[in-house]
């Protein structure tokens, strides 16, 4: 066994595995003596993996069976992101290129798509905005909640159906492969990421939030350790806030399964029509060169169809300069609109055998085309990873994600839905914050709420007294509200309670909380 697979091979608490595949755990239970299948199915075996049934993708799915949640979402990112690996480590040319950054493993890939999205709160994105707010200005956490570190920190500290007593104890190799944004939203690495002239995707603060950090990143400052031992086996093949090339291939997946599955799930329920998609990118097409004259105060003042997809390529311009192209941008408008609007939606969706295979058709065909357009390089641009698409791939992703956005995301009757949502789950958190501080209610706290802040005050407490610095704010200063180690404990265990519950569990919780609920107090809950 090489010394880098060894490395790989290691898991938390240092256990390796040995021989030519490696053994997991003794006595951990797994069904392989392959580590990294042996993660797969710890993941897979995890509560917080089969809570991703209740959990929105985009919205909820309610009753209807038909859209996209975080547990198919995740299922097909693996299929995809497996598929990946397995083409580039076939091919030839981009092996010994593939090993001298760390190694690209099926498995280990596979393993971290389906973990990928194990810390999505209820009500998908929206949940993460509310919490995330909630976390930072009600409790005071200077890293606040991101659902890519919550995820980090259910595989290696919340969930406990692993063999070690605390986190799955997954190998290094499918940790690092789970940090999509390797760095924390403030302090580490020591030269943090955000303040690169240009900084890796993610790793910007959010223009509307100055001062906050990071918009994005994959582990809270009480997972530094692990973040630290999983990235350790890294050193020296990839930069520290570059992702492995493991990620990035599961980072790609995610990107090709999102910009896919959705656009079906709105086509199929009827919310994703033909007429506006067709004129917005038939009319940018007509008149392009009009369009691309247009100052900025035009383009805003302008309400014609193609302006937004004009907006989007200026935008492109402004952030990824370092693959954006005009005429593959104008290719991949006319490839989407032939494809998907002069196609799939030009039929609305009756259920027959025809319209089925016309999805099938669209599916089949759009994920080949993408994944056979992945690609390792080695020197690739701060804005990407390792292994990356194409570029006329790259921008068709891009487009084919604007009419999601365009078209479902930024609809009025979804903003309606969505804001229910949001005060649903502030509510919640502030019904679960009171009931925390009720002394004459301590001994009947749920207990998975109180073992939630037994564990975040053993962290905060240790942080406090080894490295305070970690949890100082942007401002330099102790975070306001959060003037003790319980404190911030209690606030932590408050969001990691809210965020592992479904957007039906969150729901039916508030009711009870409410005392608005018509179901029995002895029936089974979600505590």
């Amino acid at each position: 066994m090489s010394d880098l697979h060894r490395r790989r091979v290691e898991r938390r608490d240092g256990v390796q595995g040995v021989g030519g595949q490696g053994v997991g755990v003794k006595g951990s239970g797994d069904l392989t003596t392959n580590p990294f299948r042996a993660d797969r199915d710890r993941i897979v075996a995890s509560p917080f993996f089969a809570r991703l049934g209740g959990v929105t993708q985009v919205v909820s799915a309610g009753g209807s069976g038909v859209l996209h949640n975080r547990l198919t979402h995740s299922l097909k990112v693996a299929q995809i992101a497996r598929a990946i690996a397995e083409r580039l480590t076939a091919d030839a040319t981009s092996a010994g290129l593939l090993d001298r950054l760390g190694g690209c493993d099926p498995d280990v890939v596979e393993a971290a798509a389906l973990a990928h999205d194990l810390g999505h709160p209820p009500f998908g994105h929206l949940g993460e905005q509310v919490l995330d707010r909630l976390a930072r200005h009600r409790f005071g956490l200077p890293d606040g909640f991101e659902g890519n570190a919550q995820s980090f920190r259910i595989i290696t500290t919340t969930d406990t159906r692993g063999p070690a007593a605390a986190g799955l104890d997954l190998t290094a190799a499918v940790r690092a492969a789970t940090l999509k944004y390797p760095w924390t939203r403030l302090s580490h690495p020591a030269e943090h990421p955000r303040h690169m002239a240009d900084p890796p995707r993610g790793a910007a603060e959010p223009p509307d939030s100055p001062a906050t950090g990071s918009s994005k990143f994959s582990a809270y400052v009480t997972e530094l350790d692990d973040l630290w031992q999983a990235r350790a086996v890294f050193d020296g093949l990839v930069p520290p806030w570059q992702q492995t090339v493991e990620a990035s291939v599961m980072d790609n997946a995610d990107d090709i399964a999102y910009a896919i599955h959705d656009l079906e799930d709105f086509h199929r329920i009827g919310v994703l029509q033909h007429a506006p998609v067709s004129a917005e990118l038939g009319l940018w097409e007509a008149d392009r060169a009009e369009f691309a004259k247009l100052d900025a105060d035009e383009l805003d003042a302008s309400r014609r169809p193609g302006q937004s997809l004009e907006r989007l390529r200026r935008r492109l311009h402004a952030r990824d300069s370092w693959v954006v192209d005009d005429d593959a941008f104008a290719a991949a408008v006319s490839r989407v609109r032939a494809e998907l609007v002069d196609d799939l939606l030009s039929m609305p969706f009756d259920g027959s055998v025809a319209a089925e295979q016309a999805f099938g058709r669209f599916s089949s065909g759009w994920t080949a085309r993408l994944v056979a357009g992945v690609h390792v390089v080695a020197d690739p641009p701060t804005r990407s990873g390792h292994v990356l698409l194409g570029p006329q791939q790259w921008h068709e992703v891009q487009v084919l994600k604007f009419v999601h956005r365009r078209f479902v995301l930024l609809r009025p009757d979804l903003a309606l839905h969505q804001r229910g949502q949001a005060r649903l789950l502030t509510k919640l958190v502030e019904a679960l914050e009171q009931w925390l501080g009720d002394r004459y209610e301590a001994d009947r706290l749920p207990r998975r709420l109180h073992d939630l802040v037994e564990l975040a005050r053993v962290e905060y407490g240790r942080l406090a007294q080894d490295n305070p610095a970690a949890l100082v704010g942007a401002t330099g200063e102790w975070p306001e509200g959060a003037a003790t180690v319980l404190a911030l404990a209690r606030g932590r265990a408050v969001i990691d309670f809210a965020a592992s519950l479904g957007d039906g569990q969150a729901a039916s919780l508030l009711e009870a909380l409410s005392g608005r609920t018509g179901q029995f107090w002895s029936d089974a809950f979600v505590l």
